[in-house]
């Protein structure tokens, strides 16, 4: 009979591969348990952001090429988030629709479906804070730059690239918000 753990029965870990396996799936069950939770994730997610700014500020390093990475990876993030999955720049060229419509009908309401989905979105950013987070802790990494620069060109990129999705947004007539749509409960009363 192979050794257990004291919770859950699992087999006890003898090496690291198993060791790591376990940890992983412990991760993976946890944040599984988070996806109904939105309200709660987001909230967590300000936490970590918070936490990231307090470490920054409190720490007197700059940090600035690692908060500079951490904007431009969740710019990155941001822009996958507010793209549809089926680029329409895309389709016009070929001509070729989504494989779903029957027809090629521009009044068609069509839903919309991200690029990259909430919850993956959500993931990417608690990844990315941990990381930068921990990232503060390493003092080799403190480089020493002219941290202006960086500000001064990642609002540009933030900019230009908020001005084309925009106006993608507008040409193509999409919304990926819901925040005028109807919304329906399941009300048996």
């Amino acid at each position: 009979m192979a050794p257990t753990t004291i919770d859950e029965g699992l087999p006890a870990p003898h090496n690291f591969v198993s060791f790591s396996t376990l940890v992983g799936r412990k991760y993976q069950n946890l944040i599984e348990r988070t996806i109904s939770h939105i309200p709660q994730r987001w909230a967590f997610a300000g936490f970590l952001f918070f936490l990231y700014i307090i470490r920054v500020y409190l720490s007197q390093g700059g940090w600035y090429v690692i908060t500079y990475a951490l904007g431009i990876f969740l710019l990155t993030k941001l822009i996958a988030f507010l793209s549809p999955k089926w680029d329409p720049e895309l389709e016009d060229d070929t001509g070729a629709s989504l494989p779903t419509t029957l027809s090629r009908n521009d009044d068609e309401a069509k839903p919309f479906i991200r690029r990259l989905p909430e919850f993956h979105f959500w993931h990417s950013i608690i990844r990315a804070l941990s990381i930068a987070l921990f990232c503060t802790f390493i003092p080799f990494l403190d480089l020493p730059v002219f941290w202006p620069i960086l500000l001064i060109y990642f609002i540009i990129i933030f900019t230009v690239t908020m001005k084309k999705q925009i106006k993608h947004m507008i040409k193509y007539k999409y919304i990926p918000f819901d925040l005028n749509k109807k919304k329906y409960t399941n009300n048996r009363d």
